[in-house]
């Protein structure tokens, strides 16, 4: 399909939002980007990845404790993309481009592929969320069927009770699979990607061989086989399946909208941000532990209409946001407990799941 277009709107609710956080920041005389507690989570992030797996893999311990440091290093795995890969992508983790380059480089050293994550999430996924065909990440058939336009198969009837199984699939189906599906057939989904240049197609290959040969060549050599295999399945299984709910959370529940433009003239019928606003729930806001762990994108709402800005401000944002949307007569969707949007989750499974 073609690119959806949205309606330009000369004093619209996007313009009112940004005076206003525009307006916190200099009277708060803060940048938008990331703080001393922020570099520090990440270094402590990254360290203790480090330490784990050259526990793990240099100084094996018995095999319970191998495979709860395993699961250890999944969750480290997907905290790292939460909270450094994904500021650094975005050009938020800190005000020096080569310092979020160096943070945005961390999905190459765990396996993804930076090129393809910016394409697929910053273009992709924040332009067009939830709308089917152009986002990719509400696409997962035929495993799952996420919206109303979506073919229905007989096995979607029971998508609520094996979701897990197949969000877990995610972070090993990531590197083995669809970041080489999207390099050789040029697209992501119904879009595709510009010409990848000289220097991007190195550093595809070269730091696919760097992880094949860091997290499964050098284990192997080192542990052989079946303690690789037990280890590394632990690892990915735990990263795919933190890293699939808690996007999921964020725009697959009960009360977000899945818009289709206008068939006649392919346009959205709302402006951008609230068209962010109808398509993306927030969790778990004041739970801080919730928030240090997931690095902020419990604060969903927040980080769709502001990427730019690091998330260890969307607390404070959250509140000036929220009155907006109450001065507009916009619904701002949240959940407040972790427990309560994975049951809409599971709800909404259940509904698209029924023929």
């Amino acid at each position: 399909m073609s690119s959806p277009k949205f309606p330009k709107i000369t004093l619209s609710f996007h313009a009112e939002l940004k005076k206003r956080i525009g307006d916190y920041f200099k009277q708060k005389g803060k940048a938008t980007t990331g703080n001393f507690k922020l570099y520090f989570k990440a270094i402590l992030l990254v360290v203790s990845f480090m330490a784990v797996y050259v526990h793990l893999v240099f100084f094996t311990p018995p095999v319970l404790w191998a495979v709860l440091e395993s699961i250890l290093l999944g969750c480290l795995t997907a905290a790292i993309g939460f909270n450094v890969m994904h500021d650094g992508a975005h050009g938020s983790f800190s005000p020096y481009k080569w310092i979020n380059s160096m943070a945005s480089n961390s999905a190459n050293f765990l396996g993804a592929n930076q090129y393809m994550w910016k394409t697929k999430h910053n273009v992709i996924h924040h332009t067009y969320t939830n709308i089917h065909g152009m986002d990719d990440d509400i696409e997962a058939r035929p495993l799952l069927r996420l919206c109303d336009e979506q073919p229905h198969y007989k096995i979607h009837k029971y998508q609520h009770f094996y979701f897990w199984a197949a969000y877990s699939l995610l972070y090993i189906y990531w590197v083995f699979v669809t970041d080489y599906k999207k390099y050789f057939s040029r697209r992501i989904g119904s879009t595709p990607l510009r010409k990848m240049t000289a220097s991007e197609h190195f550093s595809f290959w070269f730091y696919k061989f760097a992880h094949a040969f860091i997290f499964v060549a050098l284990p192997i050599y080192v542990l052989g086989f079946m303690p690789w295999l037990i280890g590394f399945l632990s690892m990915g299984l735990v990263a795919g399946f933190v890293l699939s709910i808690v996007f999921q959370l964020a725009h697959t529940v009960e009360h977000t909208h899945f818009p289709m433009p206008d068939e006649a003239t392919n346009k959205m019928e709302d402006e951008w941000a609230i068209h962010q606003i109808k398509t993306t729930a927030n969790f778990a806001t004041k739970n801080k532990l919730v928030s240090w762990l997931v690095g902020g994108l419990n604060f969903q709402v927040e980080h769709h209409l502001f990427p730019r800005i690091s998330h260890v401000h969307y607390p404070a944002i959250s509140k000036i946001i929220k009155k907006a949307c109450e001065d507009y007569g916009i619904t701002y969707i949240e959940y407040p407990k972790v427990r309560l949007a994975v049951a809409s989750h599971v709800a909404f499974l259940r509904q698209m799941g029924r023929k």
